[in-house]
């Protein structure tokens, strides 16, 4: 950013050469880049914190759009400290959110340890009062009186059974204390799970899940049918129209592709607009789910993320592969990824021989 402004404040004597040469090229494109290095930022941010890059990759998207053209000094140096702010702002809630996380983790651990030093005590103090018990039943032995006898005996009696009830009240009660404790941890850590496991952008279920989810289905060796499916000229939507209209096609087209799925289905974003969806079934019965998921999330998208609403018409490209007996996970995506670009090159000609 600082070259950025650099060029726009030099005199043209100062510029390099090629930049003296046709200006209206190279700025064009080093801003163009930096544009691409603020939405790269943003997806890095998502994929590092996903509970709070969602925040910074949307106002890095809405900085993008604003660089948009040939911006003016001014312009350079208003994105070039808010892109600081809120790189620093992110920065020090992510540290927040991470230091919470590893007290709640050191917190449960203390609990444990301190339910275990309680459980010790317990039965220290229980081990004394038994042993006090049978140094006064040791001492029977020696009496001669019988009433005497009797009555040490029910006098150890009641305190054994006094110690014997006192101990598994303390052990009830700090078994119910440990359970308590543990419970509340552990819905913290599901939520911290279920957050993980989640795609920033769309809600949906992130790779790394999908692909552990796939592998344990995979281990079953039932049938199981992999569609890759991708936007077609979702690339064109962006340069058109920048990323923040991007973003949130993606986000109505992975609601519709929810909706349209199966509660048997596994659906999730794949990486960029590539969304998988696994499908238990064989090909031809995944073949009328996609095209059923086809005419539902394909089709017109409206957006009204400026003044004036904005519409796009959205296509598919859709790979299907079935699993083959004993057939590794990256081996049925290869086959589903190849056909789904067979399919949008097929659907590119397509459009070129339109043109013509």
């Amino acid at each position: 950013m600082i070259s950025l402004k650099k060029y726009l404040d030099a005199d043209e004597a100062d510029l390099p050469t090629s930049i003296r040469q046709d200006p209206r090229e190279v700025l064009p494109a080093a801003i163009k880049a930096y544009q691409s290095a603020l939405v790269e930022m943003g997806s890095s941010s998502a994929a590092a914190c996903p509970a709070l890059g969602g925040d910074l990759k949307r106002e890095l998207g809405r900085l993008e759009v604003g660089l948009a053209g040939f911006p003016n000094r001014e312009q350079v140096e208003t994105t070039q400290k808010n892109v600081q702010e809120q790189l620093q702002d992110w920065g020090r809630r992510t540290a927040a959110h991470y230091r919470q996380t590893t007290a709640e983790v050191k917190d449960l651990l203390l609990v444990m340890a301190r339910a275990a030093e309680a459980v010790g005590e317990r039965d220290q103090r229980c081990a004394g009062q038994l042993n006090s018990v049978t140094t006064r039943l040791e001492s029977i032995a020696s009496l001669e009186d019988l009433a005497e006898i009797r009555a040490s005996i029910e006098e150890s009696a009641t305190e054994l059974k006094c110690s014997l009830d006192r101990m598994a009240a303390e052990g009830k009660a700090a078994v119910e204390q440990l359970r308590a404790e543990v419970s509340l941890y552990q819905a913290k850590l599901e939520i911290a799970e279920e957050t993980a496991s989640r795609d920033a952008l769309t809600g949906l279920r992130n790779r790394a899940w999908m692909e552990a989810q796939i592998a344990r289905r995979l281990a079953h060796n039932g049938a199981l049918t992999l569609a890759i499916i991708d936007i077609d000229t979702f690339k064109a939507v962006n340069d058109e129209h920048g990323h923040l209209v991007g973003d949130e096609l993606l986000r109505m087209f992975a609601g519709e592709l929810q909706s349209a799925s199966r509660s048997t289905d596994l659906i999730g974003r794949w990486g960029g607009d590539e969304f998988i969806l696994a499908i238990e079934g064989r090909l031809e019965e995944a073949k009328t789910q996609i095209d059923r998921l086809r005419a539902w999330a394909c089709g017109s998208y409206k957006m009204a993320i400026s003044l004036l609403p904005i519409e796009v018409q959205v296509e598919a490209s859709i790979g299907l592969a079935e699993r083959a007996p004993d057939e590794e996970m990256s081996s049925v995506v290869a086959r589903a990824d190849a056909e789904m670009y067979k399919q949008k090159n097929t659907a590119r000609n397509g459009r070129m021989r339109l043109r013509r």
